[in-house]
C-alpha cells in the first residue's frame, strides 16, 4: 500500500484525533530514515487539499462538507471568490477582511460560513494558504524619497507592495519594474519586496509588452544546453534517417499558411479513388526524431508547454533552429513527416486509415488569400499563381464541404467570430485594429486537421495504449440554465431534456446574421466549459466528436510531441510494460501542465491585445462610433465596435435619468423614463477616455435616442 493510502486510512478510522506528522509516522511503522519522504508526501497532500495542518501543526483529513480547497480570483477592491475544480460553477465568495493576506492566484482552503441562497453567493473565509502564486510582481514604480511602492499591472492583486528605499536598486518614478515578494500582506500591512529588474518607461519601444512576458513568467531565452543542442541538430537529412520511412517525396504535396508564417508544421495531399472516396493524406513535421525525450530541448519543450504569439513577436516552445529550420516543411527541401493518410466516403466518413512515418518534399509553399482568392473566384490572378496545383485544392474544397456536413449532421457546435488584427509600426505603436475574416482556405485547413485529430485518437483509444486527448465536458446545467433564462427574451429557446451539442448548434444557425448574434454567441461559449488535456479519453462536446486528440503541431505544441512518441512506439511494438507503467505515471503531469501553460499564453496574448486597442484608442479620444451593446452590468453597459474593440460606458456617463440593472430581464433602464438599453442594441458613442496601464477604455452615449427602446 502506498504511504497517501496508509495516512488517510489512518485518519479515516473513528478514534482518529489529529497528530503531530512525526506521531503519524510511528503510527504507520515508519524508519528514521523514511522520514524524509513521509514529510514529502504529507506536504504534497496538503497542497492537494487531501488533508490538512492546523494551527498547532497537528494533521486531519480535510472535511469537504465545509471546506474547499481552490485557487483565489483577486479584485482591486480587496474581495476575492474562491474557484475549485472539485465544484464547477460554485464559486465561494471571499469579503476583504477574510482574505488571511492571500492574494490572486493563490491556492488556499477556504471554510464556508454560508450556503448559497436565492440570490445570494456562498461565503467564507481563508483559513489556509497552501501555495503563492506571486513570487514576482510586475508594476510601476512609484517614487516616494525614501522609499517607493509599486502599483502591480495585474489589477486583480489589491495590495501596492512597498519596497525600502535600499532595495529599489535605484529604478525611476513611473518606470516598470519587477519586484520579488520578501514579505507577504497580513491584515492591513502591504507586502514588502525588492527590486530585481527594472524593464523601462513605458513610452520606451517594448517595454509594454516585455512587462506583460514577466507578468506570466514567459520563458524568453533558452538555457544554454538547450541552444548548443538545437545547434548540433543536423541542417539536412542523411541516408539513415530515411530507411524504413514511406517514401512520398514524389507526391503532390504543399503546405498553407499566413503570409508570415515560419514554422511550417502540417502539409496536405489528395487523390480521388476509383470507387469515388477521397484519399486524403495530412503530413505532420516529425518532430520527435529531433527531440528526444528527457533531453534538455525535450525537457524545456515541456517546460514552456507550447509557443505563444504576441501580436509582433513569437516566444517558440522550441529554438528557431528547429521550429523554423529542419522541422518546418518548407518547399522543395526533403522533410521528415508523420503521416496519416485517410480514405474518406462521400458522407465524411474515415472508412480506412493508416499512421505512417514517412518523407516528403513540398512541391509550394502556398498562403491562406491567394488559395482563398483561388477557391472563392475573386482575384482571376490567384489561378496562374496556383496553376500547378489547382486541380488538387478545388478536390480539396468538394472534400472539405463534405466533412463540414459530416460534422454539421452529428451537432458540431461552429464559432464563427471574426478575429481581431492588430496592425503595428516598427516602434510596436498600433496604427489600426480591424476585423480578419475566416476565409475558405483557413476552413479547410482546419476541417483536415480536425479529421486527422479525431482519427488519430479513436486508433489509438482502441489500441488501449495510454494517450493524451483533448477533451470538452458538457457545460454545467447552472450555466445553461441561465444561458436559456437570457436568450428567452430574444425570443429564443433551447427544447430537450437531454442536453446535446446539436441543441447549441441548431441556436447558433437561427442567430446567423442578426444583431444579436455576437452576444449571443460570446455568452453562449462562455457557458461551455474550456478545453483542456487528458490522459484519460472522453468526448469534446463542441466538435460532438467521442474521441479527440492533438496531433497536428508538434512545432508549437507539447502534447503533439509526446502523442508522436507514442505513436512510434506503438508502430514498432516498443510499448514495453515498463513504458507504459511510465506512460501512465507521467501523462497526467503532462495533461495538467499544458493546459495549465494554454491558459497563460490565452491569457498573455489577450492582455497584449487590449493593451494595443487601448494605446490605439488613446489617439481616438473625442472621436464617435457606432457599436452594440456587448454586455450590461450593475455600473453599466459595454458597448463593441464595429473593429471589435470594446469599451465601457459607465453609469456616472448617463446623466438624462438614473439607470439600473435589471438582472431579471438583462437590461438597464432609466428610472423616470424608462428608457432601456439590452444587449444587441445599436448605439452611438464618443471615446470620453483610454487608460493604457489598466487596459480599459471608456465611452459615453452620444445620441441616447438611437435604438433605445421605451
Amino acid at each position: 500500500m502506498k504511504i497517501k493510502d496508509m495516512i488517510i486510512e489512518l485518519m479515516e478510522q473513528k478514534n482518529y484525533k489529529p497528530i503531530l506528522r512525526e506521531e503519524i509516522a510511528v503510527r504507520l511503522g515508519l524508519k528514521k530514515n523514511d522520514f524524509k519522504d513521509f514529510f514529502n508526501v504529507l506536504e504534497q497532500m496538503e497542497k492537494e487539499g487531501v488533508i490538512f495542518r492546523l494551527n498547532n501543526d497537528k494533521y486531519n483529513l480535510l472535511n469537504s462538507e465545509y471546506m474547499v480547497v481552490g485557487r483565489l480570483e483577486g479584485n482591486e477592491r480587496g474581495f476575492g471568490f474562491v474557484i475549485s475544480k472539485d465544484r464547477p460553477g460554485e464559486d465561494i465568495f471571499i469579503p476583504a477582511d477574510s482574505m488571511l493576506g492571500a492574494m490572486h492566484g493563490d491556492t488556499v482552503i477556504a471554510n464556508l460560513i454560508s450556503r448559497k441562497s436565492a440570490g445570494k453567493k456562498q461565503e467564507g473565509e481563508i483559513v489556509r494558504i497552501l501555495e503563492r502564486a506571486n513570487e514576482t510582481v510586475i508594476g510601476t514604480f512609484e517614487d516616494n524619497g525614501s522609499f517607493g511602492f509599486v502599483v502591480p499591472d495585474n489589477h486583480k492583486i489589491a495590495y501596492d507592495i512597498f519596497v525600502p528605499k535600499a532595495q529599489t536598486m535605484n529604478a525611476k518614478d513611473k518606470q516598470k519594474v519587477v519586484v520579488k515578494i520578501k514579505r507577504w500582506p497580513e491584515f492591513r500591512r502591504n507586502p514588502e519586496g525588492e527590486i530585481v529588474e527594472i524593464l523601462g518607461f513605458l513610452s520606451e519601444k517594448g517595454t509594454d509588452i516585455l512587462s506583460i512576458i514577466r507578468q506570466f513568467n514567459l520563458p524568453e531565452e533558452f538555457p544554454d544546453e538547450v541552444r548548443a543542442e538545437a545547434l548540433n541538430v543536423p541542417g539536412s537529412i542523411s541516408s539513415d534517417d530515411i530507411s524504413l520511412r514511406l517514401d512520398l517525396r514524389n507526391r503532390t504535396t504543399f503546405t498553407i499558411d499566413g503570409a508570415d508564417a515560419k514554422d511550417l508544421d502540417d502539409a496536405v495531399s489528395i487523390e480521388k479513388l476509383q470507387n469515388g472516396n477521397y484519399k486524403l493524406g495530412v503530413h505532420i513535421a516529425d518532430v520527435s526524431h529531433y527531440v528526444k525525450a528527457g533531453s534538455p530541448l525535450d525537457k524545456e519543450a515541456l517546460n514552456r508547454g507550447n509557443s505563444v504569439y504576441l501580436l509582433d513577436r513569437v516566444i517558440p516552445m522550441l529554438p528557431h533552429e528547429l521550429s523554423n529550420g529542419i522541422c518546418s516543411l518548407n518547399p522543395n527541401v526533403d522533410r521528415l513527416t508523420m503521416s496519416v493518410i485517410m480514405e474518406i466516403n462521400k458522407d465524411g466518413k474515415v472508412v480506412n486509415n493508416e499512421i505512417h512515418e514517412s518523407i516528403i518534399n513540398s512541391k509550394a509553399r502556398l498562403v491562406y488569400d491567394d488559395v482563398s482568392d483561388l477557391l472563392e473566384g475573386t482575384n482571376p490572378e490567384s489561378e496562374k499563381k496556383l496553376e500547378l496545383v489547382k486541380d488538387d485544392l478545388f478536390l480539396m474544397k468538394d472534400l472539405m464541404s463534405i466533412l463540414r456536413k459530416h460534422r454539421d449532421r452529428r451537432g458540431s457546435i461552429d464559432f464563427d467570430f471574426p478575429e481581431s488584427y492588430i496592425e503595428v509600426d516598427k516602434k510596436g505603436d498600433p496604427i489600426d485594429v480591424r476585423k480578419t475574416e475566416r476565409r475558405i482556405a483557413n476552413r479547410l485547413i482546419e476541417e483536415f486537421m480536425l479529421i486527422t485529430n479525431e482519427t488519430v485518437a479513436e486508433r489509438f483509444f482502441w489500441a488501449e495504449v495510454p494517450f493524451l486527448y483533448r477533451i470538452h465536458e458538457e457545460p454545467n446545467p447552472e450555466k445553461v440554465a441561465d444561458f436559456i433564462k437570457f436568450i428567452h427574451r430574444f425570443g429564443y429557446s433551447i427544447k430537450g431534456k437531454e442536453l446535446h451539442s446539436k441543441d447549441f448548434q441548431l441556436l447558433t444557425e437561427e442567430i446567423k446574421g442578426k444583431k444579436e448574434e455576437p452576444v449571443i454567441s460570446t455568452l453562449l461559449l462562455r457557458t461551455m466549459q474550456k478545453a483542456v488535456y487528458s490522459a484519460e479519453a472522453g468526448i469534446h462536446f463542441g466538435l460532438a466528436a467521442q474521441y479527440y486528440s492533438h496531433f497536428t503541431s508538434p512545432i508549437r505544441r507539447y502534447p503533439d510531441l509526446e502523442i508522436h512518441r507514442i505513436i512510434k512506439d506503438h508502430l514498432h511494438g516498443r510499448l514495453t510494460d515498463k513504458k507504459i507503467n511510465l506512460l501512465e505515471k507521467i501523462l497526467p503531469e503532462i495533461a495538467d501542465h499544458t493546459s495549465m501553460t494554454e491558459r497563460r499564453a490565452e491569457e498573455a496574448e489577450r492582455e497584449v491585445d487590449d493593451l494595443k486597442k487601448a494605446q490605439y484608442m488613446v489617439k481616438h479620444i473625442g472621436d464617435e462610433f457606432d457599436g452594440l451593446v456587448s454586455s450590461v452590468t450593475n455600473f453599466g453597459l459595454f458597448v463593441q465596435l464595429e473593429n471589435s474593440i470594446e469599451g465601457l460606458v459607465h453609469f456616472n456617463t448617463m446623466v438624462d435619468d438614473y439607470y439600473y440593472f435589471d438582472e431579471d430581464n438583462y437590461m438597464i433602464v432609466g428610472e423616470r423614463t424608462k428608457k432601456m438599453y439590452g444587449l444587441g442594441d445599436e448605439i452611438r458613442i464618443k471615446v470620453i477616455g483610454a487608460d493604457v496601464g489598466k487596459k480599459n477604455i471608456d465611452f459615453a452615449i452620444v445620441n441616447e435616442d438611437v435604438d433605445s427602446k421605451s
